[in-house]
């Protein structure tokens, strides 16, 4: 195998599931356990927003001290630091919850800032969108399991998630310990930021840049969605008959990696903004937004669909919009900028937490999911763009 399947890249992969291994769990843990130490629903929205939140804050210096330290340090010693934040979950309350997510959301940052943009320097035009796309499906693999996981662990024994967390914790550390990066990567990976404009100054380019502004507002909302999909779903799940989250959870990341892997050379990877694949998909974002929505009143059938068309919209919407940016943002700062897009979508899925949160503790959670699927609605009439021309490589 070669470009984007090759051994290199595959060991990788590899890494970015054993790491994201621990959130399939503790997206399901954190919101049944805040709830049975009386936290509401803002409480627990801050604790999962706090992870997301702080990569968002952090993740454009993120090049700039891999490229002064180099890529092997810090993902040595952010892998410790990873370690030290799913320790904490297992002897802490809220409190420790709370440090915990901001932990991992440093370590996040750094973690996938190196693997994503090392992964598009290395590989040719043409395979952008696989490998964009093979780094997102095994972070959403351990989904399919993890849930349900979770769920067996919280309707029985508790002292297992003690040493689930270290397992993970132990295995993730061995494997990163033993990765390598390809010298290529990093030089490309520290010359490009080095020739980037300021970080602070960037912020200006999500307005000022026409194609990083149109993708950021999509990936924001897309994200807000996704973000109350991921909090609140174990909670929601508790008010339907034969609603199951593990479940919910599991179609979701399923059909994501299904989805991921089979259409993975269907995304464009031409420079062109494809309107039409585009309002479709944040359609069906939104028609999965109202499924789960209705499902209170319609039944755990329009749930089960929900999760099938959400995972769909998950798969596709963001290594489209990052493949599109890849070609069209100007070169000297082009990963900056990405990393100012990946904030927006880290910002999104806060919010998602956060926001929502007291709409749920005001209204109902089948009202917020209703919202949600209003903005995939807007969201579907901004994607609309008449140019049809590649823009080049800028």
């Amino acid at each position: 195998m070669s470009g984007a399947l090759s051994w290199p890249f595959l060991r990788l992969y590899l890494l970015v599931l054993l790491y994201f291994s621990a959130n399939a769990i503790l997206n399901v843990i954190i919101p049944l356990q805040g709830e049975s130490l009386g936290a509401t629903n803002t409480a627990i929205g801050i604790i999962m927003g706090a992870y997301l939140f702080t990569t968002m804050f952090i993740r454009p210096w993120a090049g700039q001290v891999i490229q002064k330290h180099g890529p092997i340090k810090v993902l040595h010693f952010i892998l410790i630091v990873n370690g030290f934040a799913l320790l904490l979950y297992t002897f802490t309350g809220l409190g420790g919850y709370l440090i915990a997510r901001m932990l991992q959301g440093v370590c996040t940052a750094f973690f996938s800032m190196a693997l994503q943009i090392g992964i598009i320097d290395a590989l040719p035009e043409e395979d952008r969108s696989q490998g964009i796309s093979l780094y997102s499906l095994f972070s959403y693999i351990p989904g399919i399991i993890g849930p349900l996981l979770a769920v067996g662990i919280w309707q029985g024994n508790m002292d297992y998630f003690t040493v689930v967390m270290i397992a993970i914790a132990l295995f993730t550390g061995i494997v990163g310990y033993s990765a390598k990066v390809e010298k290529g990567e990093s030089k490309s990976l520290a010359n490009k930021d080095s020739q980037g404009i300021n970080t602070l100054k960037s912020y200006s380019q999500l307005v000022k840049n026409p194609h990083l502004f149109k993708c950021s507002v999509l990936m924001l909302v897309a994200s807000i969605v996704f973000g109350a999909i991921t909090t609140f779903i174990p909670l929601y799940a508790m008010q339907l008959q034969e609603g199951n989250a593990g479940v919910y959870l599991m179609l979701q990341a399923g059909t994501v990696v299904f989805a991921r892997f089979t259409l993975r050379k269907k995304i464009p990877s031409d420079g062109k903004w494809h309107s039409s694949f585009i309002m479709l998909t944040m359609f069906i974002l939104a028609l999965a937004a109202q499924s789960v929505s209705f499902a209170v009143t319609g039944g755990a059938l329009f749930f089960y669909i929900a999760a099938i068309l959400m995972g769909i919209a998950q798969a596709i919407i963001y290594p489209t919009l990052t493949t599109y940016l890849s070609f069209v943002l100007p070169q000297p700062n082009r990963n900056v900028l990405l990393g100012l897009f990946i904030a927006m979508a880290d910002l999104g899925v806060s919010l998602g937490s956060v926001i929502m949160g007291p709409m749920a503790d005001i209204f109902s959670y089948s009202f917020m999911y209703m919202i949600c699927a209003i903005l995939g609605v807007l969201m579907v009439f901004f994607a609309y763009d008449p140019r049809k021309t590649c823009v080049g490589k800028a």
